[in-house]
């Protein structure tokens, strides 16, 4: 019950900031769970032996979303990331054990790529043409999927997909994960065909139902890798969650390991949409 409640309250505040938020909200929101799932991967990174500074990893995490602010010049992101990439080190390298100078500077400035820069992309992708809707869709292919690989592959997993990562994943769930991002993904676009002929633009998607399919198998198979990848940190670490801030869930960084690989999957397919003059979304 606990697990049911606390989605029922996540997906509504996340779908009350896509639909009735404004920029500022989304970019506070986003650091916010940046922040908290920062905290989380220093406690995992701990566990693991690395000994990374909470007000440096905290800060970092807040910098990265200096870029939003509208008189932020854009030529300023990789001096930046530099500039903390070398504070560091510095930090490390006067107060560290010798050993542990480069593990722990290489582990902080992963953490902050890993989970910073992913959850920038949040409001970056809402402030897009129809951006509310990119993100619905992003959202409901990451939680459908891994709904579906969950209930399917309890019921009928038998081959496992990765046992050294993730013992209870299987090649069952994975498949039906698949499907259930794509059948969702559907459902957003004919939701967006049936408001568009009532004159609404609420929703809006104009490109081709192929490049749709695409996009959701795509965006699902960021959000599986994602979720291993979690796995693989947790059980380097040794511990089964990575924290306990969610009832029924675990912690935050359980619960957006997939978004955190599909948030940037979708920035590049929009990339590469521009480019190639695919068209819009």
């Amino acid at each position: 019950m606990k697990r049911i409640l606390t989605a029922v309250v996540l997906i509504a505040v996340v779908f009350a900031l896509i639909f009735f938020g404004q920029l500022w909200m989304i970019s506070l929101f986003a650091l916010l769970i940046a922040e908290l799932a920062a905290f989380e991967y220093l406690q995992l990174a701990r566990a693991g032996g690395a000994n990374i500074p909470i007000l440096w990893m905290l800060a970092a995490t807040a910098c990265l979303f200096l870029p939003l602010v509208p008189a932020w010049p854009l030529d300023a992101q990789l001096p930046l990331l530099s500039f903390l990439a070398m504070a560091l080190f510095a930090w490390n390298g006067f107060r560290a054990p010798l050993d542990h100078v480069l593990p722990d500077t290489a582990q902080g400035l992963f953490g902050l790529l890993y989970i910073g820069f992913p959850l920038t992309l949040i409001p970056a992708i809402w402030k897009q043409e129809d951006g509310p809707t990119l993100l619905l869709f992003l959202m409901v292919c990451v939680w459908s999927g891994d709904i579906a690989a969950l209930y399917i592959g309890r019921a009928f997993g038998k081959h496992k997909l990765a046992p050294r990562l993730s013992p209870g994943k299987t090649w069952e769930g994975s498949i039906a994960s698949v499907l259930g991002s794509l059948l969702a993904g559907l459902a957003v676009v004919l939701a967006s065909d049936g408001l568009a002929a009532r004159g609404s633009i609420s929703m809006h998607i104009t490109q081709p139902l192929w490049q749709s399919i695409l996009l959701a198998i795509l965006l699902n198979l960021a959000a599986q890798v994602g979720d291993l990848l979690e796995s693989a940190i947790k059980r380097g670490a040794g511990v089964k969650d990575s924290g306990t801030m969610l009832p029924g869930h675990g912690g935050i960084l359980d619960r957006i390991d997939a978004l955190l690989l599909a948030a940037p999957v979708l920035w590049y397919a929009l990339l590469l949409k521009d480019t190639f003059k695919l068209g819009a979304f």
